[in-house]
């Protein structure tokens, strides 16, 4: 792993409520520091692993054809406390700036709740009256993002996390990469409770089934992505099902998390283990529509 702690740093500030951010030089480009905030979740582990669900949930976003923004794992150190972090590259220019799908959501007058409402109508009747995009490629960046999402076990993708880059300059809004995937592949399970999950069947189908759910609400509710993929309600959804699934080699991804200095055997084998659970009973098993 790659230690940040001397990198150059710049003024460029970064928003967000998950961890402190930097901004620092690699290559002459500017990368954004993420540091992982203290897992409140469980008590034995003294940071979430964020860092390494950003890194593993990213990487998995580009194997399976959606653009997501490049990052490298490594350690910071302050205070002579040493983290682990994840350098994430800036995609934005001087004259190109992330605008969330939020705030395009917020230029809907007509729009039954504020940018941050996450109903799943409201959602996709923002998607097809707003115009900054076409309709359809948006709609197919959701519904493949949601699917994705299902698969690596986001809890956290809200309007405010995906978006669009807007150029300043020509008036322009093309797809932003995706990014902000901390929340994927369960940051909070350290060594320990790898181990718990693993030998028992109960647990691992419980983060199959039950959790996590996603932020999109549908009637009020979190959705649970198994009920509702499996529901086959919404033929976008099935579209995108089947776009994505023919793309996902796990022994490519399996690689993937073989090959990155996670540190603790059990994890990996938690997270090799529950992506092919989640692959096999969320996406395979509703293949056949």
């Amino acid at each position: 792993m790659v230690d940040f702690t001397c990198f150059q740093t710049r003024r460029k500030a970064y928003g967000g409520a998950n961890g402190n951010k930097l901004s620092i030089i690699i290559n002459d480009e500017l990368w954004m520091l993420k540091l992982p905030s203290y897992a409140q979740k469980n008590a034995n582990l003294s940071y979430s692993n964020s860092s390494l669900s950003e890194y593993l949930g990213c990487h998995i976003f580009n194997m399976l054809g959606v653009a997501a923004q490049d990052t490298m794992l490594g350690t910071h150190t302050y205070h002579g406390v040493t983290r682990p972090v994840v350098a994430c590259k800036d995609f934005t220019t001087p004259s190109t700036v992330v605008m969330d799908f939020a705030s395009v959501k917020n230029q809907i007058i007509d729009s039954s709740s504020n940018g941050y409402g996450t109903e799943l109508d409201d959602v996709l009747e923002t998607i097809q009256k707003q115009s900054v995009v076409d309709p359809k490629e948006l709609s197919d960046r959701f519904w493949d993002m949601f699917i994705i999402d299902a698969f690596i076990g986001n809890w956290d993708r809200h309007n405010g996390n995906w978006g669009f880059l807007y150029n300043q300059l020509t008036d322009e809004m093309v797809l932003a990469p995706i990014y902000d995937c901390g929340s994927a592949l369960y940051p909070q399970v350290d060594e320990s409770l790898a181990k718990k999950i693993l030998s028992s069947k109960t647990e691992m189908k419980a983060r199959v089934y039950e959790i996590p759910t996603s932020a999109i609400n549908l009637n009020g509710r979190r959705i649970n992505y198994q009920k509702f993929i499996s529901s086959h309600a919404y033929e976008e959804c099935d579209r995108a099902l089947k776009r994505i699934v023919p793309r996902i080699d796990m022994a490519e991804i399996e690689s993937l998390i073989e090959e990155t200095e996670i540190g603790a055997d059990a994890i990996e084998e938690f997270l090799i283990k529950i992506l092919k659970l989640r692959k096999q009973l969320i996406l395979d098993a509703n293949l056949g529509i």
